[in-house]
C-alpha cells in the first residue's frame, strides 16, 4: 500500500492498472496492425493515430474503473472479469461513438474498432488470470503477527483474512498479552519465544506485526521490544491505522484522541479550500449540463404521479454545526411525516411513491442540491448531511460525531458509495467511520474516486432504499 494525497492506495491494484492501461494502447495499434498492415501507421491517414490510441485507452481505463474493475474487493475469475468487461466495453464505445462525432479526427473506423475491441478483451481476460493466479502465491503474502488476542484483534483478523479486500495476509497467529481476555482459539495463539516479541516475529518470519490491545498502560505491554522490531525493519503497525489502511475506516470504538491530534491528515489550509471550491462549481456546472433533461423528466414524473409539489426542502446540519435547507427531488408523500416527528429511512420505505422509489434508487432525488453546492452550502463531495433531530442523539451517543462537521457535507460523500442508507444509529456509527476517513484523508485524488464509485451506485442502484 502506498498513499497519494493521504489515500491509501494498493499498489497490486495500481500495478494491474497501468499494465492494462499499456495493453489498451497496445491493442489500438494492433487493431490497425490487424485490419490493414504495418505500413498503415505510418500512412497520413494515421497521422493523428497515436491520438486516437490513447483517448481509446484513456476511455476504456475510465469505464473499467467506474465499474469497479479496479476496486480492492474485486472478484478474481474469467466470468466476473467478463461479466464487467461487457458493461464497460459497451459504456465505452457510446462515449467514442460520442466523441468521433464530436472530432472527427479521431475516428478509429468501424473495421479497426471491431478489432480493438477483440484484442483488448482477450489480452484483459489474460492478464487478469495471470494476475489473479499469481495472487494466490504464499510467497506474495504478507505475514503478519498480532500482539493482542481480545476484541480488536479478532476484528483486525477477520479484516485480514477477507480475500476480497486490497491486500492478501498470511495470519501467523496471536501474541496474548494476560491484560485481556483472549477471544481467538487456543490453537492460533502463539507463546513468545524467549519470552521476546523480537525473537517470535523472526522465528515466525513475520513481515508486520498489528498493535491490537486495548490497554496499553502500565509494564505489561512491550514497547522497547516493539520499538526493536521496527528498527530491525519489521512493520509495526497500530490496529487503528491498520483499520484505516485496509477497510478506509477510522474506528470510533478503539480510537484515542491522542492519535487524531498527533496523526497525519486534517488538511484545512487555504489552499485546499480553494482547490476544493473551485473543484465544486466546476463540476456542479458540468453535472447541472449533463443531467438538465432528466432533472426535467423527473419534474414531470412527479407531477403526473400525484400532482403534489416537484421539491423538498428539509433542515440539515453543515459546516460547523450550522442549519441549512437542503433540496431535493420530492421522493415521498407528502403525508410521510404527518406525525410531526422525524422518522429514519427505512428499506422499501412504504412512505416512498412509485417515482420515488426509482428516483432514490439511481440518486436522481439527490440532484438538485446542486443548487445548495453553488450557494456554498454543501461541496460536491463530503460527509451527507444529516436532520438536527438525529444529530442531537447521535453527538449523545456517537464519539467524535461532530468532527464530520468541520468540512461542508456533499452531494455524495465515502459513506454513500460503500454503505447503505442509514436507518439506525449502528449505521450512523458504520457510516460515521468512514465520514471520519474522508475528513481525515480528503483531497481531489480522493474526490475523483469517490465520484467514479458513485457512478457504480447510479449505474447500478447499489446501497439505494
Amino acid at each position: 500500500m502506498f498513499r497519494i494525497g493521504h489515500h491509501f492506495v494498493s499498489k497490486s491494484v495500481s500495478f494491474l492498472l497501468v499494465i492494462e492501461f499499456l495493453i489498451l494502447l497496445g491493442s489500438a495499434y494492433a487493431g490497425a496492425v490487424f485490419r490493414f498492415d504495418v505500413d498503415y501507421l505510418f500512412t497520413a491517414k494515421a497521422a493523428n493515430y497515436s491520438t486516437t490510441a490513447l483517448t481509446f485507452a484513456a476511455v476504456m481505463s475510465f469505464t473499467m474503473t467506474a465499474l469497479g474493475m479496479y476496486q480492492g474487493g474485486m472478484r478474481d475469475g474469467i466470468r466476473s472479469t467478463v461479466l464487467r468487461l461487457m458493461p464497460a466495453s459497451a459504456l465505452s464505445f457510446g462515449i467514442l461513438t460520442l466523441l468521433f462525432y464530436m472530432f472527427p479526427d479521431l475516428y478509429f473506423g468501424r473495421g479497426i474498432l471491431g478489432a480493438v475491441f477483440l484484442i483488448a478483451a482477450l489480452a484483459i481476460i489474460t492478464v487478469r488470470t495471470v494476475f489473479f493466479e499469481s495472487s494466490k502465491s504464499k510467497f506474495l503474502r504478507t505475514r503478519l503477527m498480532f500482539l493482542g488476542a481480545g476484541r480488536i484483534a479478532a476484528e483486525c483478523s477477520a479484516l485480514a483474512a477477507d480475500e476480497t479486500f486490497k491486500h492478501k495476509y498470511s495470519i501467523v497467529g496471536y501474541v496474548p498479552t494476560g491484560v485481556e481476555p483472549a477471544m481467538l482459539p487456543t490453537g492460533e495463539l502463539i507463546s513468545l519465544v524467549n519470552e521476546s516479541v523480537m525473537a517470535t516475529a523472526l522465528a515466525h518470519r513475520v513481515d508486520e506485526i498489528i498493535v491490537s490491545v486495548e490497554n496499553r498502560r502500565g509494564g505489561m505491554f512491550p514497547i522497547k521490544e516493539l520499538l526493536e522490531c521496527k528498527l530491525k525493519g519489521i512493520k509495526v503497525t497500530d490496529s487503528t491505522a491498520f483499520f484505516e489502511r485496509e477497510a478506509n475506516q477510522i474506528r470510533v470504538d478503539s480510537l484515542q484522541p491522542s492519535w487524531l491530534v498527533f496523526g497525519t491528515g486534517f488538511d484545512q489550509s487555504f489552499l485546499r479550500m480553494f482547490c476544493k471550491r473551485t473543484f465544486d462549481i466546476v463540476m456542479s456546472t458540468l453535472l447541472y449540463i449533463v443531467a438538465l433533461p432528466i432533472m426535467l423528466i423527473t419534474a414531470l414524473l412527479i407531477v403526473l404521479e400525484d400532482r403534489g409539489p416537484v421539491f423538498y426542502q428539509q433542515e440539515r446540519v453543515g459546516l460547523g454545526g450550522k442549519s441549512f435547507m437542503v433540496l431535493k427531488f420530492r421522493s415521498m408523500r407528502n403525508d410521510a411525516e404527518k406525525s410531526g416527528k422525524p422518522q429514519w429511512a427505512a428499506s422499501d420505505d412504504p412512505r416512498t411513491t412509485v417515482v420515488g422509489r426509482f428516483i432514490r434508487k439511481f440518486r436522481i432525488d439527490e440532484i438538485p442540491q446542486i443548487i445548495n453546492v453553488m450557494n456554498g452550502e454543501m461541496s460536491f463531495v463530503g460527509p451527507r448531511p444529516e436532520r438536527p433531530f438525529f444529530v442531537d442523539q447521535l453527538v449523545q451517543q456517537v464519539p467524535f460525531y461532530n468532527i464530520r462537521h468541520s468540512i461542508k457535507p456533499g452531494i455524495t460523500g465515502m459513506a454513500q458509495v460503500r454503505y447503505q442508507y442509514g436507518a439506525s444509529v449502528g449505521d450512523a456509527i458504520q457510516k460515521l467511520q468512514y465520514d471520519l476517513y474522508y475528513v481525515k484523508n480528503n483531497s481531489l485524488f480522493l474526490d475523483a474516486l469517490i465520484i467514479i464509485d458513485t457512478l457504480q451506485v447510479v449505474l447500478f442502484g447499489k446501497g439505494a432504499r
